[in-house]
């Protein structure tokens, strides 16, 4: 099981105009419930010996600046039955603690705010990461006036590291600018439009759920439909296949999901911290779109099937059946 968990934590020392994230200085009541909350959840996981978990922390706000972010991340990554423990981070505080943290587990997934923190300070810390053996992964957000640092940040990292690039929100890239950002990230075509999801398999709701602070339980962040709550354990009668409620799916932790895509192939092993397998593949080269509406770039029908072995899931391969599955769905 993979399990997104989001907490009330909505505070982040970054004020990027372009991130829909919440910004705002969290109160002292606040922060204290975001850490009972988190505690609880820490204390559910590691209490789960019975079953393999993987788990991605995706704060509204930045986690890493929080000591009770950093202490679960140690905590989760050395139990056996953690398969990968990962966090979504600016990368904006320390990064020595990691040394406590069991490094073939602990990721992060980082990124790069040009205007928020100095260039020379943001590949300080990817060095440091490098140094202690962390895995991570690097990405910035394709506006036209972070290309230049973005082409500068992909130069002075190791090749190794995957550098990630997510289409900016309502943003429309013509051929020519997809075009730039593909240079720096082979799979930005799959961030470039929405991909069409409705009724489509998803792994969410199954093998994969969301977690909030009151353990309420929805099959991915994007769908408001609770499935019950983790610590009753109500959720679990609702586990099952289904297709998904939404028209489209735009954001990278949803999609990647989706059975119609192959990108469990792609990131095998390295799902939640958004690291592919090898490095990143040259995507296939797009049909011009229509004028009107826009077309997916990669339209599922025009995707690879997953290979015939099976699909790696975070922390371990998932069957065959499970990555050919179309039928039965249950309700969204």
């Amino acid at each position: 099981m993979t399990i997104l968990y989001r907490g009330p934590l909505a505070s982040c020392d970054y004020d990027c105009p372009y991130c829909p994230f919440a910004k705002r200085r969290d109160s002292v009541e606040r922060l204290r419930a975001d850490r009972a909350a988190l505690e609880r959840f820490t204390g559910w996981a590691a209490g789960r010996t019975g079953e393999r978990l993987s788990v991605l922390f995706t704060p509204w706000g930045e986690g890493l600046v929080r000591s009770w972010y950093r202490r679960a991340l140690v905590e989760l990554s050395r139990l056996p039955h953690i398969g990968r423990v990962a966090i979504q981070t600016n990368l904006s505080g320390r990064t020595a603690w990691l040394a406590d943290a069991d490094r073939d587990k602990a990721a992060l997934w980082c990124t790069y705010h040009p205007g928020q923190t100095p260039y020379g300070r943001f590949l300080g810390r990817c060095r440091e990461l490098s140094e202690l053996g962390v895995r991570f992964s690097v990405g910035v957000v394709g506006l036209e006036e972070h290309l230049e640092e973005a082409r500068r940040l992909r130069a002075a990292l190791p090749s190794e590291v995957y550098l990630w690039v997510n289409a900016a929100e309502g943003r429309s890239y013509t051929d020519e600018e997809a075009g730039r950002w593909t240079d720096l990230d082979p799979l930005f075509p799959y961030s470039r439009y929405p991909h069409a999801s409705a009724g489509l398999p998803c792994r969410t709701g199954e093998s994969v759920i969301s977690v909030d602070g009151d353990g309420t339980v929805r099959r991915c962040h994007f769908v408001r439909t609770e499935l019950g709550n983790l610590y009753d354990g109500s959720y679990r009668r609702s586990l099952g296949p289904r297709g998904c409620p939404l028209q489209v799916c735009d954001c990278h932790i949803g999609y990647v999901h989706l059975e119609t895509l192959p990108l469990y192939d792609v990131f095998a092993g390295g799902v939640l911290e958004r690291i592919p397998a090898s490095p990143a593949p040259a995507s296939p080269a797009p049909a011009a779109p229509a004028a009107t509406p826009p077309v997916p770039l990669l339209p599922a029908s025009a995707l690879p099937a997953p290979a015939p072995v099976g699909t790696a899931a975070p922390g371990g391969p998932a069957s065959a059946a499970a990555a050919r599955r179309t039928l039965p769905l249950l309700p969204p």
